[in-house]
């Protein structure tokens, strides 16, 4: 456990593939938070990063990140199964291996201690074989850190999108009980609150969560931390006696949220 005085955590969310300035993430922290998405599928901003670019060109990215945006979701999963029946290599092998070389540099990246829970992009199943000593990794789970309990629940809620990490509402919401009262809610995507889910650059609400937004009304705990949404209405707001805060996109600041106490 580390000391009950004078402790400060740095806390990330949504790295996606930014190796170079996670592995400075930690630094004058005594601990670094991490709320999920490693994996960078596709990066909007910068249409030639990613696993879908490096497998199907620029041009296709820019194609699927139009129509993604203009919600033309049908058309953009038919686009991706015509790329994928052309590809010479499974689907699911493809993806895979490339993941696995995301993860080997970015659980590397890691400093000592880290606690982290998962993303909607992630992919739970292959994070065993990446963590090293000093990483815990908690999805509807608690962890002590300087006097403070930390209560984790990763991944996402269903979307049109279908993201990797995607869990039905009951099952989240399942997690988020499971956590009981905690001083610091710690989770990948928002609690269910307008100003908080709304994206202005992608002029869209992103899926909060209404077990999270139930929690923080009767457990009352102390901070409500978070990131999925990438340019928030409303980075930092106070839900009754809850300081809720999206910590960041951690992929285009490199700047991780600090917490102290």
């Amino acid at each position: 456990m580390i000391g009950m005085r004078g402790t400060r955590v740095n806390v990330v969310s949504d790295v996606h593939g930014n190796v170079q300035d996670l592995a400075r993430a930690g630094e004058g922290a005594d601990a670094l938070i991490c709320l999920g998405d490693l994996i960078l599928f596709l990066d909007y901003a910068d249409h030639s990063r990613g696993i879908f670019p490096d497998l199907f060109g620029v041009e296709n990215a820019d194609l699927i990140v139009s129509l993604r945006t203009a919600r033309r979701f049908e058309e953009a999963r038919e686009l991706g199964r015509r790329l994928w029946a052309e590809l010479d290599v499974d689907r699911d092998t493809a993806i895979e291996s490339a993941v696995r070389v995301q993860y080997a540099e970015l659980f590397a990246a890691f400093p000592t201690p880290t606690y982290a829970t998962y993303g909607n992009v992630d992919i739970p199943a292959l994070w065993p074989e990446y963590v090293r000593p000093g990483t815990t990794v908690l999805d509807g789970e608690r962890a002590e850190i300087g006097g403070l309990v930390f209560g984790f629940v990763g991944g996402g809620l269903s979307t049109p999108m279908r993201t990797p990490y995607e869990i039905s509402d009951e099952e989240y919401a399942a997690k988020v009980e499971a956590l009981g009262e905690v001083d610091v809610l710690c989770s990948h995507i928002p609690p269910e609150v307008p100003e908080l889910t709304y994206d202005t650059v992608a002029r869209r609400f992103e899926r909060g969560s209404p077990a999270l937004l139930d929690a923080i009304h009767r457990t009352r705990p102390r901070y409500a931390l978070f990131g999925h949404v990438h340019q928030p209405l409303a980075a930092r707001m106070r839900v009754g006696a809850t300081e809720c805060v999206n910590v960041g996109h951690f992929a285009s600041t490199g700047r991780p949220w600090t917490l102290a106490w």
